[in-house]
C-alpha cells in the first residue's frame, strides 16, 4: 500500500506552472477592476462634435450632388457640351445642333430636333419626353402674327445711324430684349463699326421680324470705311481681318487658290471642306476677285 501514489499527487514543475498561472490570473483581474478608467474631458467632447460635424457636411454634400444632377426638363436649342455629355450625345450630334443654331436657326420640334441632329432613334425616345418648348411654339400662332407685322415706312433721312445707336435706342424704340441689343453693340464694336445693314444677319438669335423692325427705323448711314483686298492676292494676316475668317479658314483658303489657281467666282469657295456660302454677302463687302 505504501507503494500506491494518490490520484492528486502533482509533479513539482506543474505545481510551479499552476501557481505562476494563478498569479497572472490574479494581477489580470486585479488590474481589470482597479485600472481606472479614461475620462472623457471637455475637449474630447468638443472633437468628437468637430467630426460629426464633418460627417454631416459630406452627407449634406452628397444630398446636394444628387438634387444637382437630376435630370430635368430644358430647351433642346440650349444644350451646352456637358449637357449633351449627361444626355449621352455625340460630339458630331452636338456639333450640328450648335452649327444649326449659329445661323440663328430654332429647334421647334423632336422632328426637328431629330433631322438636325440626326441622333439615334433608341436615344430620341429616352430624351425627348425632356424637352421643353416656349409656348409660343406649341400653340402655333407666333409665324401668322409674324406675318402680318407691319413696320413703320420712314425715309433713308428720317431713320437714324445704325453705327451710333445705343443698346437703351434698340431697346425701346424697336422693342429688343436687352441682352440681343447689348449683342449687336458688341459685334458693332468688335467689327468696327457696321459696313452694310446686312451684317445684322451676324447676330445670334436675332429674329427676321425683329431684324426688318430694327432696318425700319435704323440704318448704316456712316459705314466703316473699308479698302476691298483682293482675294487672289491678300496674305493669311490680313484676311484673317476679315470678320468672317480666322486662321484656319484664311489658310484653307491660300491652300486652295495655291492647288487651283485664282478664285474667279465667290462661289468656288465651296469647294473647300466645311467652307459655308452663307456669308458670301457679307464677305463681299471686305473682298474682291481682281
Amino acid at each position: 500500500m505504501k507503494h500506491i501514489k494518490s490520484h492528486f499527487e502533482i509533479h513539482t514543475r506543474f505545481r510551479n506552472g499552476i501557481f505562476l498561472l494563478s498569479i497572472i490570473l490574479l494581477i489580470t483581474i486585479l488590474g481589470y477592476y482597479f485600472y481606472p478608467e479614461p475620462e472623457l474631458t471637455e475637449s474630447s467632447f468638443v472633437e468628437l462634435t468637430e467630426f460629426q460635424n464633418q460627417i454631416d457636411s459630406l452627407k449634406q454634400i452628397a444630398k446636394n450632388n444628387e438634387k444637382k444632377y437630376k435630370v430635368s426638363t430644358f430647351n433642346p436649342n440650349f444644350i451646352s457640351d456637358h449637357k449633351g455629355y449627361v444626355l449621352g450625345l455625340s460630339a458630331k450630334e452636338l456639333d450640328r445642333l450648335h452649327k444649326y443654331r449659329e445661323k440663328g436657326k430654332w429647334i421647334n420640334s423632336v422632328a426637328d430636333f431629330k433631322k438636325v441632329t440626326q441622333v439615334s432613334d433608341s436615344l430620341l425616345i429616352i430624351i425627348s419626353p425632356l424637352f421643353r418648348f416656349p409656348e409660343w411654339i406649341k400653340n402655333n400662332n407666333t409665324s401668322k402674327s409674324y406675318s402680318k407685322k407691319k413696320y413703320p415706312i420712314k425715309s433713308h433721312a428720317e431713320k437714324k445711324d445704325l453705327n451710333t445707336v445705343t443698346s437703351e435706342e434698340l431697346q425701346k424704340d424697336a422693342k429688343i430684349p436687352d441682352f440681343i441689343a447689348e449683342r449687336i453693340i458688341r459685334y458693332k464694336s468688335k467689327i468696327g463699326g457696321f459696313v452694310s445693314d446686312i451684317q445684322l444677319k451676324d447676330i445670334s438669335g436675332l429674329y427676321d421680324h425683329k431684324r426688318k423692325m430694327i432696318l425700319s427705323l435704323y440704318t448704316v448711314k456712316t459705314p466703316r470705311t473699308i479698302k476691298k483686298m483682293n482675294i487672289n492676292t491678300i496674305s493669311v494676316k490680313e484676311l484673317m481681318d476679315v470678320p468672317y475668317f480666322d486662321f484656319e479658314t484664311a489658310l484653307d483658303i491660300k491652300d486652295f487658290i495655291k492647288s487651283n489657281g485664282n478664285i474667279s467666282d465667290f462661289n468656288e469657295l465651296k469647294k473647300i471642306e466645311g467652307f459655308s456660302l452663307e456669308k458670301i454677302d457679307r464677305i463681299k463687302l471686305y473682298l474682291t476677285l481682281n
